[in-house]
């Protein structure tokens, strides 16, 4: 792998690199934080993707797209004296070793779990008012019940049990089937969502991202989904016109194929 004085020299050829953009390329000089924002999430979805595809090739091109925004935004933020990369560094920096008083302080830990507690208990001392705050508001609502969970669970806040996570899963589906019986639907929505959130508990306990875990399916229906419609094409036979007796034919081949 590259020494630190090569990996020094290759970032600051980026920022170099955003320089002369920043000044010479049209697209570039246009740019405000706001319009390069759903640029930056699209490009961390592309990302996840390909750390689930376990292409490390492609996380290697996607993480230099990551970097290349937080540089852009950096730049942004230099043109007003607001801040630049070094700013950015220095920041993330303090607060690792703030974070961190067991590696850089006389604080002691047992295990990854007093880590956690440390963290959001140091939170709450540097002036957040909850430790929800850190909970961003536009997370998609799988990903939020699992921060929102893990964040509680940090000041103590939690099951001691993944049995007792268990017991809850199946008094939330039960009081679910209830609604779905009585077909009230603000009902049943409510009760949906409380199953799903006991749900991702329970994943939480079982050590499995939701999230992840959940898009995985995504990948493997959608792999099985189009075998079946490639098998349906080979036959000339559209699938709305097949039974679902001839198209789980396919869909059982579709499931022995390598993942």
């Amino acid at each position: 792998m590259n020494t630190r004085d090569h990996q020094l020299k290759a970032f600051d050829r980026l920022l170099t690199i955003m320089d002369e953009l920043r000044t010479q390329c049209p697209w570039d000089k246009k740019q405000t934080m706001e319009t390069l924002r759903h640029l930056t999430i699209e490009e961390t979805y592309e990302l996840g993707d390909a750390i689930l595809d376990n292409d490390l090739e492609e996380v290697k091109k996607e993480l230099g797209d990551v970097l290349l925004h937080i540089v852009f935004y950096a730049k942004i933020g230099s043109e007003t004296n607001s801040f630049d990369i070094a700013d950015v560094c220095n920041s993330i920096c303090e607060k690792l070793i703030s974070r961190h008083p067991h590696i850089y302080g006389d604080v002691k830990v047992e295990n990854e779990e007093d880590v956690k507690r440390n963290w959001e208990n140091l939170k709450l001392k540097e002036g957040k008012k909850s430790v929800l705050e850190g909970v961003p508001n536009s997370l998609p609502a799988l990903v939020k019940a699992n921060r929102i969970q893990e964040k509680v669970a940090g000041v103590g806040f939690d099951w001691e049990k993944p049995e007792q996570v268990w017991e809850k899963v199946q008094e939330e589906l039960n009081e679910f089937k209830v609604e779905v019986e009585s077909g009230d639907k603000n009902a049943m929505e409510s009760e949906f969502g409380d199953v799903l959130f006991s749900m991702v508990n329970y994943a939480r306990f079982l050590k499995i991202n939701p999230e992840n875990a959940l898009e995985r399916t995504n990948k493997k229906f959608s792999k099985r989904f189009q075998y079946l419609e490639q098998k349906a094409k080979a036959i000339n036979k559209p699938l709305k016109d097949m039974t679902l007796a001839e198209m789980d034919v396919f869909w059982e081949e579709a499931k022995r194929l390598p993942n």
